[in-house]
């Protein structure tokens, strides 16, 4: 009976594109549930894969998918790709690591503290209790300053491998929030010696994650040979980029030859998950959010700089002129002009930058040869 069951599936094939896909019968293998999202996605999914899906009896926590029988009739599922696949056209030089499932959410606004164990905990609702009644603080002992310590930076970690000072006050500032018998007398936010801590021991938490073999903090390290401490660090034979290498006279031509070394990022879906990747932050969103954070005064800056006089001036009305034609309250035509004026505002040539893309006459915008471009889509009639 359970294999005549329907299922209703929400299929993650990236990061941030979703599907819905209904199967009228319920498949009898795991292998021919991925054959059948192979098929409907092809050839987005031309890869070997494995499959994960957010298990209801683990608070909706994201687990392989081994038996089919596991998998609810109203499911979540994660295209994982497998790192043995061999169809990839990716080499071991140009290869972009796989998207790390481990890290599903960014930096908390309120940072959860974990629990610790059971002696600290114990020593911690005492605590708590005698600094409510009297006010005293806690005197802590060396190892349960270290087990507190050492959980904070596990649950650090589970966010951000290297969070930012701002992010470590919060994980601080969290602490003392929910154990006030903690904060530190004398102190004039009673947590920035926890800050400092918690800055150290993550230090040494990514040092230990290097040591057995953690590629996302391995890549970082570079420590001098124990057998001859006075050579020089790995890292000083690294050639230093010159300016010329940063800022190069013709940018399209590096990223050209930026695409042939990693032609992965050819694909949206990769640029995106290699973004998350490491900010661990959307890349879409993020851009967008800023963009629309910064339109309104750019608008303002470019209307300022349209009542000069000057070539540049001159453009810039005329761009200011044609939004004011425009639905003012249509965030795509808002972004549009933010976008479209930049150059111009900077008196560069715009040419290569902005692309007018007729739909019914290309099938794809010309941007073979831009490094950067902003598409504007229209039709025959517009």
């Amino acid at each position: 009976m359970a294999e005549s069951q329907k299922l209703l599936l929400r299929v993650y094939i990236a990061p941030d594109i979703a599907h819905k896909m209904t199967l009228s019968t319920r498949p009898s293998t795991v292998e021919e549930l991925i054959t059948v999202i192979k098929e409907k996605f092809r050839p987005r999914l031309d890869f070997d894969f494995n499959l994960q899906y957010e298990d209801p009896d683990f608070g909706g926590q994201l687990c392989f998918l081994t038996d089919i029988s596991e998998l609810p009739e109203k499911a979540v599922l994660k295209v994982h790709r497998s790192e043995t696949d061999a169809g990839s056209a990716s080499t071991s030089d140009t290869e972009i690591l796989p998207y790390a499932p481990e890290r599903l959410q960014s930096w908390p606004d309120v940072f959860p503290v974990p629990q610790f164990s059971y002696d600290v905990e114990h020593s911690l609702n005492g605590g708590n209790m005698a600094y409510q009644n009297s006010g005293k603080f806690l005197k802590l002992t060396k190892g349960q300053k270290h087990d507190i310590l050492e959980n904070m930076a596990k649950a650090m970690h589970s966010f951000k491998a290297y969070p930012s000072d701002k992010e470590v006050a919060k994980a601080a500032e969290a602490l003392i929030s929910k154990h006030p018998c903690l904060t530190e007398p004398g102190s004039q936010c009673g947590w920035y010696g926890w800050k400092t801590s918690l800055k150290f021991k993550m230090g040494n938490f990514r040092t230990k994650l290097s040591r057995s073999g953690c590629e996302e903090v391995a890549v970082n390290s570079g420590k001098r040979s124990k057998n001859n401490p006075e050579s020089e660090s790995p890292h000083s034979n690294i050639k230093r980029a010159r300016r010329a290498e940063i800022v190069v006279d013709n940018p399209s031509q590096a990223v050209k030859e930026f695409l042939e070394k990693w032609p992965a990022l050819r694909l949206e879906s990769q640029i995106a998950a290699e973004f998350h990747r490491i900010t661990n932050i959307s890349l879409k969103n993020k851009f967008y959010a800023e963009l629309d954070n910064h339109t309104p005064r750019l608008i303002a800056v470019y209307r300022q700089k349209a009542a000069r006089t000057g070539k540049a001036a001159e453009a810039l009305r005329s761009i200011c002129s044609a939004y004011d034609l425009t639905d003012h309250y249509d965030i795509n035509n808002r972004r549009t002009v933010a976008l479209r004026a930049l150059p111009v505002y900077f008196r560069e040539d715009d040419s290569v930058f902005f692309k007018m893309w007729n739909t019914e006459e290309l099938d794809e915008p010309d941007i073979a040869d831009s490094a950067v471009a902003l598409v504007s889509m229209v039709n025959g009639e517009s």
